[in-house]
């Protein structure tokens, strides 16, 4: 299966290694670990010569008379074969040599010693001595690790030694059928086990090397899924994932050596107007060129450019001076605007693709997080485009319109309790399989004291950094659970829960108490949870999710795939259900698009949890999740987000196909 991004860089997670061919297999059997084996014989060959030479005393017991003669070729072809083999040794020559080296030694061993031994009187005594010859000819096939050839030829040496020195002291035909007889047998014996060691040696090489090219592969695969996970597919540029982690990476940096960074946001200005007007794959293609310009503009200043968004790039670089800022952010809006990519959708006066760009960078260290500078660039960005887009804007904490709008929103936070500011609304989630939808999502909305409502994207992370997160959520659940499960409305409602909250001590507990007084069970509560930037994993957080799971809660992993979701959560914790974000969905309708949601259903199904899909907005990507045997969906087509006081006509809508399939029109 191949996946291609930014057609051009194509990953093949089912590439297959090539296989070397039977020539190929011999020449790397016969190298296969050679300095291993050269090792062995010198250290096998030192051993031989000593035992050799220690024979001596035999020979001073059994052939006196010629002992000095049998004793001095001894020390002399030892010593001779050990000087060559450590000059081979030295020189570093392949072990074809080494071998070769140590089956002469033991041939002209056995050879040289026989010359004087046979010139002996004591030939009875020799008749039985030249038993031991057979210890040279199972040295060859059985002591040292010859190839089979080699072997066979040292070994036949030796047979035919041994019957040119029998044929000059004879002793009986007896003795020389019996001794004849046990040499053959012997050299038939070791060179048949020694062919079958061979054999095994060449089948272990082969397994392992087999072994070697399938975890060649697999790790080729991962690799690829990696590069697969950090990669955005449509631009080739790194994914929200991927620019998580360097922006991590460059944080650390700071923290550690002060070394600051930049943080550049680039959104393409009017792209939805783009797109209606030229169609997507013709918008696929604008971000495609605008994402290649801007990766060679920034390549100069050391940067690393994601896609961030849609329409929206983020660039990091290793700089922390206001005046190189300035130029790299103006040479990014400078180099899309020199593409003229025509734009005529838009209505401001210009007719070419631009871009809007927002810049922040590391100042003071107290009191700083790792979100702050995305916000401030982010920030900087809106002040872009309303300052007529196609235009660079560089946070300023100075400036009397960067009052920060957080402080307001906090502090509104704080009362929206009491104040009754703070609302739920709830959106259906329908089960596919038998049409039903009783189960919804509970979803927080916050209003400003003059009726104005604040973005969730807005205040949830504001909400979050200040800690305030820890009191909603509780409000949150436990009004889900006295108004909504208590009265049976639905038979399971999912929450939001960050991982501020997750790693607050005692949070489990609350949850459990919030159980205990609204006498809902904990099987009808699911929580979803979505990894941020300043999420990671650890011992309390799987400890909190496996005491939310004892109580019998649902837990779900939101957001999959955008970068939050990582694989590793799919890896570590046994979630119940997987939702899909809606990008995935929304680009279904190109094949790219669709091959790629296909793999994360595959991926998702694989790991065993159910699949909810968000952003079924329309009868076709109805159809598309049904073709796909998804679980649940979720979106406007199915049901739009309800207030609480709309609860009985939501009851309504939901019971109405209550064991019917939905409609596959």
């Amino acid at each position: 299966m191949k996946h291609t991004f930014a057609d051009a860089v194509e990953i093949d997670l089912q590439k297959k290694l090539q296989r070397p061919s039977v020539h190929e297999l011999r020449r790397l059997y016969e190298s296969d670990a050679e300095a291993e084996r050269r090792i062995a014989t010198r250290h096998g060959l030192w051993i031989a010569v000593i035992i050799y030479v220690l024979f001596s005393a035999t020979d001073i017991l059994l052939i006196p008379d010629v002992a000095v003669q049998t004793i001095t070729a001894r020390l002399v072809v030892g010593g001779i074969a050990l000087v060559l083999l450590e000059a081979q040794f030295r020189l570093d020559l392949g072990i074809k040599w080494l071998d070769r080296t140590s089956a002469l030694a033991l041939v002209m061993g056995y050879a040289i010693w026989a010359i004087p031994a046979v010139q002996t009187i004591y030939t009875d005594s020799l008749s039985y001595y030249m038993i031991f010859g057979a210890i040279f000819m199972m040295g060859a096939n059985l002591f040292f690790s010859f190839r089979f050839g080699l072997s066979v030829a040292a070994s036949s040496a030796v047979l035919v030694t041994f019957f040119l020195t029998l044929s000059t002291f004879w002793p009986t035909d007896i003795y020389a059928l019996a001794f004849g007889t046990f040499y053959v047998s012997c050299f038939v014996f070791t060179s048949y086990v020694n062919w079958k060691l061979n054999l095994e040696r060449y089948h272990v090489f082969l397994n392992a090397l087999e072994a070697k090219i399938q975890q060649k592969e697999a790790t080729d695969r991962g690799e690829a899924l990696l590069r697969m996970s950090n990669t955005d597919y449509l631009t080739g540029l790194e994914n929200r994932r991927a620019v998580d982690h360097r922006l991590r990476q460059y944080w650390n940096e700071w923290q550690a050596k002060g070394r600051g960074f930049t943080a550049i946001l680039a959104d393409v200005d009017f792209f939805k107007k783009y797109n209606d007007g030229y169609g997507h794959q013709e918008g696929d293609r604008c971000l495609i060129q605008v994402a290649t310009a801007i990766k060679e503009a920034i390549a100069p200043f050391g940067g690393s450019i994601g896609r961030y968004g849609g329409e929206e790039f983020i660039v990091l670089a290793p700089i922390d001076r206001k005046e190189q800022l300035a130029e790299l952010a103006e040479k990014i809006r400078l180099t899309v605007e020199e593409l003229g990519l025509p734009h005529r959708e838009r209505r401001d006066g210009t007719s070419i693709v631009t871009v809007s760009v927002g810049t922040a960078f590391t100042r003071d260290q107290t009191g700083a997080k790792l979100e702050k500078i995305i916000h401030e660039a982010d920030r900087a960005l809106y002040s872009a485009k309303a300052s007529g887009r196609n235009c660079v804007r560089l946070f300023d904490p100075d400036d009397p319109n960067n009052s920060d709008e957080t402080e307001n929103i906090a502090a509104l936070l704080k009362i929206a309790i009491d104040q009754s500011l703070v609302s739920l609304v709830y959106q259906p989630i329908v089960d596919l399989k038998s049409g039903e939808r009783d189960a919804v999502e509970a979803l927080m909305r916050l209003k400003t004291l003059d009726g104005d409502m604040v973005p969730p994207s807005l205040f949830i992370p504001i909400a979050e950094r200040t800690g305030i997160i820890i009191e909603l959520g509780r409000w949150l659940i436990r009004t889900v659970c006295r108004d909504l499960l208590a009265p049976n409305h639905v038979h399971i409602a999912s929450v939001n829960v960050s991982p501020i909250q997750l790693k607050t001590p005692g949070f489990a507990a609350s949850v459990a108490a919030i159980l205990y007084e609204t006498g809902v069970n904990g099987s009808r509560l699911a929580f979803e949870i979505t990894e941020g930037l300043e999420m990671e994993i650890h011992s309390d957080i799987l400890r909190c999710i496996s005491d939310l799971k004892t109580l019998g809660i649902n837990i779900w992993l939101d957001d999959f795939g955008t970068g939050f979701a990582g694989l590793s959560w799919l890896r570590l914790i046994d979630f119940d259900t997987v939702k899909i974000d809606r990008s995935f969905l929304h680009d279904s309708a190109s094949p790219r698009g669709r091959t790629m949601l296909q793999d994360i259903i595959g991926l998702i199904r694989n790991r065993g949890p159910k699949i909810l899909v968000e952003g079924v907005e329309t009868e076709e990507q109805l159809a598309l999740m049904q073709k796909f045997r998804i679980d649940h969906v979720q979106g406007f087509h199915v049901g739009r987000p309800a207030p609480i006081d709309q609860l009985t006509a939501i009851k309504d809508e939901l019971a109405g196909p209550r064991h019917a399939p939905m409609s596959r029109r």
